[in-house]
């Protein structure tokens, strides 16, 4: 026996719903809720393979409600049946654990075949949105792609701040003699640093104090050993 919750607010679309489900699935047992506190209670005591959610419900829409019940029982599957054919609701669905998204819109053998494809382990998508979701994945892959690769290569890169901070310099001041060190002015270096010019002088005072450096020269040359290099 497949069991089958369907959580949507609207009873007349509620009883429709069932009793298209009762004429082509007659060995699903279907049960109905109106709302996620009842929804919550009949998953408690039915235990269903399949629930049908909507997305426009009072007090607890059907995204949270996805979430809440993927959290506390993941192996249910939730396919949401909405009218909304919005992407940021269609990516949101899956991001929230749902394993397909049905427009309500869908003529009644369509809506059977996908509901079919559920039992094989197939998403469920109205037409299109399929094909928006590969979209969407496709730019997340290369996204991630490019993260990656940027992560990488700040890893390979010298890592002078933590150098400079191992010589018992803060966060702060490792940024501050490394813009230094690049040939910024003082005020140059506040600017990117949100920071005032006095500011910028008192930590360079407290820097050249800590390395024991005298002088802008021995600065350039401590920086050097560090390979931070001057700007052209």
């Amino acid at each position: 026996m497949f069991k089958t919750l369907i959580v949507d607010d609207n009873a007349s679309f509620r009883q429709s719903l069932n009793e298209t489900l009762a004429t082509q699935f007659p060995a699903m047992l279907v049960a109905e809720a109106a709302d996620v506190g009842h929804a919550r209670e009949t998953i408690a005591s039915l235990e269903p393979d399949l629930i049908l959610m909507d997305l426009g419900m009072p007090i607890c829409d059907g995204l949270t409600a996805t979430r809440l019940i993927k959290a506390q029982r993941p192996a249910i599957k939730i396919v949401i049946l909405t009218t909304s054919a919005d992407d940021a609701d269609l990516f949101e669905a899956v991001k929230s654990g749902a394993c397909g998204y049905l427009l309500k819109s869908m003529g009644g053998a369509a809506f059977v075949e996908a509901l079919q494809t559920v039992e094989q382990g197939i998403p469920p998508f109205s037409p299109g949105l399929a094909g928006r979701m590969l979209d969407e994945f496709a730019r997340l892959s290369v996204a991630l792609e490019r993260m990656t690769s940027q992560e990488q290569d700040a890893e390979e890169q010298p890592a002078e701040s933590k150098l400079l901070e191992a010589e018992g310099l803060t966060e702060r001041q490792a940024e501050v003699l490394r813009l230094v060190a690049l040939g910024l002015t003082y005020r140059e270096v506040g600017e990117q640093l949100y920071l005032s010019e006095r500011t910028v002088r008192f930590h360079m005072t407290q820097i050249m104090n800590r390395l024991h450096l005298y002088n802008r020269a021995q600065v350039l040359a401590f920086a050097g050993k560090l390979g931070i290099k001057p700007r052209e």
